[in-house]
């Protein structure tokens, strides 16, 4: 658990969480912490059972807001993707008039991105903290949206020049993430959505109107994974395409080599019947003129089905 005193985005370690209950005269109190500490946090800001025990619970929690006495109590999930699986993280926010508190389970990216971001800023207040902390998280979107653009673009051109068995696993694992974060991705909006609309004493009113562009950008997200979804299935059915058009250019192979041979059985079919009297039976080179005719035959027919392009 680390504790800090934030002031114009200037820093300053504090070891003894009870001064955290002072409000400062300045500035305000972040204190990072995991799962762990709540049992030295709870009673010192008199946070409320129901908060505590969902950043407890091991099942995974939706985004909300819970407006209890003396500070709220936030959930929203930070996104990561790996090119294989998407990976959800929840970030879990109490915030006070004069102390904000993140708990985490593993490390969270924005909150290390947030630091220059508040020096930057001169934050002063722990509601924009909040403001600028939600804003990295829902960036964080758009930055893994483009990668999984990028890897169903990549997908899509494998599919069309090499068709493999695996890309259709590949298509469903991807396609099944994108529709289990859409789900996820509706309450995650309603919460940005209450911070902009909803009255809030803990926010300033004025920096509620930034949360609006937040919320924009929710919703395009929203839009964008929507359209992923509808691209993963036009995939599967480019997938499907491509694998009836590798067979019927097979069968059209096949087809056209049972053609050549075709003649050439009907030749030796006569030839090899029981017969005393065969025209050229007899003849001295026979055999020979007959394999000429047979190899004729064949390239010749190669020949007419290449220039047709049937081969």
């Amino acid at each position: 658990m680390k504790i800090r005193l934030v002031n114009q985005g200037i820093f300053t370690t504090i070891d003894d969480i009870n001064t955290a209950l002072i409000p400062p005269t300045e500035g305000f109190y972040w204190i990072d912490a995991d799962v762990d500490d709540l049992a030295v946090l709870q009673p010192v800001f008199a946070l409320h059972d129901l908060a505590v025990e969902d950043c407890l619970s091991e099942e995974e929690q939706r985004p909300k807001i819970e407006i209890h006495e003396g500070h709220y109590f936030i959930v929203i999930n930070s996104i990561r993707f790996d090119d294989e699986e998407i990976f959800l993280r929840a970030l879990n926010i109490f915030l006070g008039r004069h102390y904000i508190i993140t708990v985490t389970k593993q490390k969270i990216n924005e909150l290390r991105s947030l630091k220059p971001v508040l020096w930057e800023e001169e934050v002063t207040r722990p509601d924009r903290f909040l403001y600028h902390l939600v804003d990295l998280v829902v960036d964080n979107y758009f930055l893994v949206g483009d990668r999984i653009e990028a890897r169903i673009e990549s997908l899509e051109e494998d599919i069309l020049m090499h068709t493999k068995k695996s890309h259709l696993t590949e298509i469903i694992g991807l396609r099944s993430e994108i529709l289990w974060l859409r789900k996820v991705l509706g309450p995650q909006k309603d919460v940005i959505f209450t911070l902009n609309k909803k009255d809030l004493k803990l926010i300033d009113d004025q920096l509620q109107k930034y949360f609006s562009d937040i919320y924009e950008n929710a919703v395009k997200i929203a839009e964008t994974f929507e359209t992923y979804r509808d691209l993963m299935g036009n995939l599967r059915e480019a997938y499907q395409s491509s694998l009836a058009n590798r067979a019927n250019e097979i069968m059209r192979v096949f087809t056209a080599l049972t053609t050549i041979f075709m003649p050439l059985t009907f030749i030796t079919g006569i030839y090899g019947m029981n017969f005393d009297y065969i025209p050229g039976l007899h003849l001295r080179g026979g055999s020979y003129i007959l394999l000429f005719i047979m190899l004729f035959l064949g390239f010749g027919m190669f020949y007419i089905f290449r220039k047709k392009d049937w081969l």
